[in-house]
């Protein structure tokens, strides 16, 4: 079979097998299978790039890295539901509804509240073209490459002729729905962040949200989200009812929720509310309630908006769960920045589908404050959180001689004292030489999204810190083969794979290195960024915090820990250790084009400008060989002053600094530059 057709044949494949697996939950052949057609697809496509079709499988993930996501106004509003917490209110909702229409009949249609992401996708000639966030509701994010990650989101609509209505896909429609995790993927996804020291998720709604405003499409790729339609709107196909809606978004090939029933008054309707909450701890998935919508497109047209709501639908939301148990103890934890967390040891009970034994305590505030003892009858809520909070004591079951909890003046690992910074409610212990931060540290250097050490776990980093084999994360490349297999359940050849696991990496990218090192406030995104712009660790430990806080995401509390963190000898000793070690401490800037106009000036962007947006403008100021910076002072070179220039720019005019509006600044730089 020639080239042409073979990969129009797998495509075509690949796609049901996919729309098989991840919309209907059927699928029909074995994942090994699967990844035998994708791989025979990915190496055809490797040969003959000029037939990729556009909803090829292998165009769902993209490595492209965006800094940022465009805006796109929405056609029509996003418009969000009221909310109602009580049956009289759902009577309430039907009276008003009743009011409008008198003598009409009514119907609604009753669906689950999935507790997720809005989205909107936008179809034309059958092709997925754009996936919108919601946003404020008018306008909203571009994310296109996340979205079809997304394998329960078709990149092309299925033909829907049986339906009577046409033969090809429609020439453009938008669809919107709901993306979220379902416990499974939530649960897996905790677990590792967990093992790479990362804070777990709060709910699968916040690990959803984080997830679409990832830069890196592989990593939500990686995520396994799923989408809900619940929406269908084209100018040429307009069906009569939303049910009918729901039933055509099927045909397309996209998920819609199954659990779902045409009510006929609102006895009907509280009748589904009330199955539903029973039935709530049961579903994959996480929901907070139904949404009533009126059935009748006609109608929900005669009964419109409002300039935030409209008035044909209203969501029912169900209270969190809770449950009460006895909080045996508390034991406090040292996190790898040194804080300390007080946890909640407690008589396992039943939350939410789950055993819950243990929930954190957060701080030494909020034990204050909600008066938690040892002993206490508590109550638990799990409003879809992975570690359940306690709400509030029942004091009434308390015992007479519980004593009020005494938060330690010692740290529990090391007793070094712990400090309490005025600025922040967390307690510290600030020993960097702490065995459990210590821990915490390595752990959290060697993790996926970090250094990514494969064999190097929980059970081995014990091992290295407490037989004091090392005593900094720049030790590990200093470590025996002799050394390591010596330790318990290690032999020669387990300990030859660390080794060379370390070897392998010392070449990862600066931008990982750099949080990898752990600094507070340093996350994957804000070390890319500081890479991005500064390009070695080197420029990192000369660069003022001011000029730092210039770039894009990074704040003054960002900006003045890493100029703290490289400036401390002990730290640098360390960075030291990863250079003599061949670790990549610089990434590559960009090639030189010539002269530079702002070559050694410090500039201010202040206002509002036709061309850029603030980031570009300061992007550009430092392509350019200047030093944005974000406060006028008397080392300012600089002001480049838009519309709307407030406060900087009157300090500008009082210092006597030049200022140049936009139109100034192209011709000092160019046009070709602009």
């Amino acid at each position: 079979m020639n080239p042409t057709n073979r990969i129009a044949q797998l495509v075509e494949q690949l796609n049901e097998h996919n729309y098989r697996y991840a919309v209907l939950n059927d699928p029909v052949i074995s994942d090994r299978e699967y990844d035998a057609l994708l791989r025979e697809l990915s190496d055809l496509e490797a040969r003959h790039p000029d037939l990729i079709q556009p909803d090829s499988p292998t165009q769902r993930v993209t490595s492209d890295l965006t800094r940022e996501f465009p805006t796109v106004q929405h056609d029509v509003p996003m418009l969000s539901l009221d909310n109602t917490y009580s049956e009289d209110e759902l009577r309430d909702f039907e009276d008003r509804i009743r009011r409008e229409l008198p003598d009409e009949e009514l119907q609604y249609v009753a669906e689950l509240k999935i507790d997720g992401v809005a989205l909107s996708l936008i179809y034309e000639n059958g092709l997925l073209i754009r996936g919108v966030t919601r946003g404020n509701g008018t306008q909203g994010e571009d994310i296109t490459p996340n979205v079809k990650t997304i394998k329960s989101i078709p990149i092309r609509l299925k033909a829907c002729a049986e339906m009577g209505l046409f033969s090809n896909p429609v020439s453009y429609c938008e669809i919107r729905g709901e993306v979220y995790l379902d416990h499974n993927t939530f649960d897996a996804i905790n677990v590792q962040r967990e093992k790479n020291e990362e804070n777990p998720f709060a709910n699968p709604r916040n690990a959803a949200s984080g997830s679409l405003k990832l830069q890196d499409a592989q990593q939500v790729a990686e995520r396994r989200l799923s989408f809900f339609a619940y929406s269908f709107r084209s100018p040429n196909i307009q069906l009569p009812t939303h049910g009918e809606n729901l039933s055509y978004l099927e045909s397309l090939g996209l998920p819609v929720n199954t659990n779902r029933a045409l009510c006929n008054n609102i006895d009907d309707i509280i009748a589904q509310a009330r199955e539903w909450q029973e039935k709530r701890p049961d579903l994959p998935y996480d929901i907070d309630g139904i949404v009533i919508k009126v059935n009748s497109i006609a109608q929900q047209n005669k009964l419109g908006a409002t300039s935030k709501s409209p008035r044909w639908a209203i969501s029912y939301k169900y209270s969190a769960e809770q449950a009460e148990t006895v909080l045996k103890h508390i034991t406090l934890q040292v996190g790898r920045t040194g804080v300390i967390t007080p946890v909640a040891n407690l008589e396992p009970v039943q939350l939410a589908g789950t055993t819950v034994s243990r929930a954190t305590l957060h701080n030494a505030e909020e034990l204050e404050r909600k008066d938690i003892r040892e002993g206490d009858t508590v109550i638990l809520e799990k409003g879809g959180d992975v570690i359940p909070k306690v709400v509030r004591v029942v004091t009434a079951k308390r015992a007479k001689d519980a004593a009020e909890f005494e938060f330690p003046k010692n740290c529990p690992v090391c007793d070094a004292p712990l400090i309490k910074d005025e600025t922040e409610v967390a307690i510290r212990c600030e020993n960097s030489q702490c065995t459990a931060q210590l821990k915490g540290n390595i752990r959290h250097f060697a993790s996926r999204t970090a250094m990514d050490i494969e064999g190097l776990g929980t059970a081995l980093v014990e091992q290295l810190v407490d037989n004091k084999l090392v005593r900094d994360v720049g030790d590990l490349y200093n470590l025996k083969l002799e050394e390591l297999a010596d330790l318990e359940r290690m032999a020669e050849k387990s300990a030859q794979n660390v080794l060379d696991a370390l070897e392998a990496n010392k070449q990862q990218p600066f931008h990982r290195v750099l949080f990898a090192l752990g600094i507070r406030h340093i996350g994957a995104t804000v070390a890319r960024a500081l890479s991005d712009n500064f390009h070695s660790i080197d420029r990192l430990r000369e660069t003022p915090p001011e000029e730092i806080e210039a770039v894009h995401e990074i704040g003054a509390a960002i900006a003045e820990s890493i100029h703290t963190y490289l400036n401390i000898e002990s730290n640098w000793a360390i960075v030291e250790k990863l250079r003599a070690a061949g670790i990549n401490l610089e990434s590559e800037a960009p090639a030189d084009t010539g002269p530079k106009p702002l070559e050694g000036k410090t500039v201010v962007v202040t206002g509002t400008f036709t061309r850029w947006g603030r980031q570009q403008a300061q992007d550009l100021i430092r392509a350019l060989g200047g030093k944005p910076t974000s406060s006028v002072s008397g080392k300012t070179d600089l002001v480049i002053a838009g519309e709307k220039a407030g406060s900087k720019l009157a300090k500008a005019e009082q210092l006597g600094i030049d200022v140049l509006n936009e139109e100034k600044f192209i011709e000092l730089i160019g046009e070709e530059n602009a």
